[in-house]
């Protein structure tokens, strides 16, 4: 029979809570090598080395072969997900969801961080006949994607500035933010009016409004969205309008699992 190490204080297997640790730590930061893992964490490379070949085979992280980091795989978001339909954010955050839809008539989304990416994990689509927009499981970096830039403006300092440091920065289309700097001029912009705009910056024809969610410790752990084609978009019309509507939604729903801002 196999002997796990144990804290025969708390009963804890060692093993699974460095195990947790690992997945933590590229929870926060996205790809991590097992040398930078192991320094982060204060652990042996080789104690990092067995836990990761573990987790992979398990499957809930993957390896980049060209780089031949790590990072945690989908199959950690299914499992969230999941959690989410029953009794998260997700949950909640439907019937807000729904209305925003019907106020603004256009798409709804909602997102989550991992790593340095928003994935879509809920999404009312607009009524009309011609949509533009990406569907529920889809990834995109968050430094060009307004659920992403409305996450980032809240997150702390120096975890904001790590995952800023581990973007690619690719130019999606013309109107990509690539300059840190300017990014993190955006970043304040959003602070400030408490939305952010993606302006055809991941997907040409795209216009997308988000706002963050808080939960009850202030942290921003989702956010939600109003997207629409641009074609559709009158800026004299929907900026202010959809900027009011979408912040008013990420209260409500902030407010719901606790959040209690500052007055």
């Amino acid at each position: 029979m196999q002997m796990y190490e144990t804290d025969e204080k708390s009963n804890s297997v060692k093993s699974v809570m460095k195990a947790f640790l690992i997945m933590e730590e590229l929870d926060k930061y996205g790809e991590l090598s097992i040398g930078e893992l192991s320094d982060r964490l204060l652990m042996d490379k080789s104690t990092v080395h067995r836990l990761i070949n573990t987790i992979k085979d398990a499957g809930y992280i993957n390896q980049n072969p060209d780089n031949r980091k790590y990072a945690n795989s989908l199959k950690l978001l299914a499992m969230g997900n999941r959690v989410m339909d029953k009794t998260g954010v997700k949950h909640i955050s439907r019937p807000v969801m729904e209305e925003l839809a019907e106020k603004t008539g256009e798409t709804v989304n909602l997102g989550v961080r991992v790593g340095n990416k928003i994935f879509y994990i809920d999404k009312l689509e607009s009524s009309s006949t011609i949509k533009v927009g990406l569907g529920i499981g889809t990834s995109v970096p968050c430094y060009c994607s307004g659920l992403g830039k409305a996450i980032l403006a809240y997150t702390p300092d120096a975890e904001r500035r790590t995952i800023l440091d581990r973007a690619s920065f690719e130019a999606f289309t013309e109107n990509t933010i690539t300059d840190i700097a300017l990014l993190q001029d955006e970043l304040q912009r959003v602070k400030k009016e408490g939305y952010s705009i993606d302006d055809e910056e991941y997907l040409i024809g795209l216009i997308c409004f988000g706002a963050p969610i808080f939960d009850y410790h202030g942290d921003p752990i989702a956010a939600i969205s109003v997207s629409c084609p641009k074609y559709r978009y009158d800026p004299d019309q929907h900026r202010a309008l959809y900027g009011k509507l979408v912040t008013e939604a990420s209260e409500r729903i902030s407010r719901m699992l606790g959040f209690k801002p500052n007055i």
